[in-house]
């Protein structure tokens, strides 16, 4: 026994210090990677004589917290002087609808695929996720199409129309994933009861559903928050979205660049999916993993 310990104290001791080397290359990597974003939590603090007479990198040396009300209220963006809030609002607009309508339209087709089986169901599919992997550029021109067909070039519902039609392909993954772990015994009771397509749905198949959709929710609002393409193309002035918006971030020629007051207003425009991550992140994981073992 004693010769069994001490041969396996070496080995305890390499386990350790691989562990260490493990975690030290995670710390690493963490620090390197969140660089940037202490960069702008710091700047977002400072005066602009700080950050001028200092470097861009560095510790405030008074706190400058009035550049949070300049960047939400009083900054200039594209020539107008109302700071980010009309922009966040624009992007509200966008983002709740959008994703509303995609996650309920998302859960019908992943419903309907996954439980109500139909010839040519699995091409259906596979035609629908395509989506997932097309990049957004080749869409542009058939995008800039059909919105002036419908009117809606320059507007927030065409923003809400397009991120509605992109993100059926990923709602309807996430769904129909979800869904073919429902018991189809529960389906057969249902229809025995006289239950038709709508009422089985709405009355069994959504009562199971909060996991998958609110991972389909937090995906769609971050998703949507995040994405600039289609706002900086297909939007100008004051019908932007906020990451649109951001780009415009101006000053008159005469002033020095407000990195203090810019670097607020990039903190206020990510708040909103960062608080979602922050409170909703436990609940996504597990909606990913629901079904898993099945």
């Amino acid at each position: 026994m004693a010769k069994t310990a001490a041969a396996s104290a070496p080995a305890l001791r390499r386990t350790a210090i691989g562990r260490w080397l493990i975690y030290g290359l995670l710390i690493a990597f963490a620090a390197f990677y969140l660089t940037p974003l202490l960069v702008v939590v710091l700047n977002s603090v400072r005066t602009a004589q700080d950050i001028g007479s200092t470097a861009v990198i560095g510790f405030p040396h008074e706190l400058a917290l009035d550049n949070f009300s300049r960047a939400w209220s009083s900054y200039c963006i594209a020539q107008s002087c109302t700071g980010i809030s009309p922009y966040m609002w624009n992007s509200f607009l966008m983002v709740v609808p959008a994703t509303i309508i995609s996650t309920l339209l998302g859960a019908l087709n992943g419903y309907s695929i996954a439980l109500w089986r139909f010839r040519g169901d699995n091409w259906v599919f596979g035609l629908i996720t395509l989506g997932v992997f097309l990049p957004e550029q080749m869409k542009l021109i058939p995008w800039t199409l059909i919105l002036r067909d419908l009117g809606l070039t320059g507007s927030i519902l065409g923003l809400v129309l397009i991120h509605v039609v992109q993100g059926i392909s990923f709602t309807t993954l996430f769904c129909r994933n979800y869904y073919v772990g429902i018991p189809p015994e529960l389906l057969k009771a249902a229809r025995i009861d006289g239950a038709g397509y709508f009422r089985i749905f709405w009355r069994i198949v959504l009562p199971l559903s909060p996991p998958i959709l609110i991972v389909t929710v937090i995906w769609q609002f971050t998703h949507i928050w995040n994405e600039f393409l289609y706002g900086v193309t297909f939007t100008s002035g004051t019908q932007q979205p906020v990451t649109a918006a951001l780009i415009a971030l101006s000053v008159s020629v005469s002033e020095a660049p407000q990195y203090g007051v810019q670097s607020a207003a990039v903190l206020l425009a990510a708040l909103p999916t960062l608080l979602v991550y922050f409170f909703g992140g436990k609940y996504f994981l597990r909606g990913l993993t629901a079904g898993a073992v099945k």
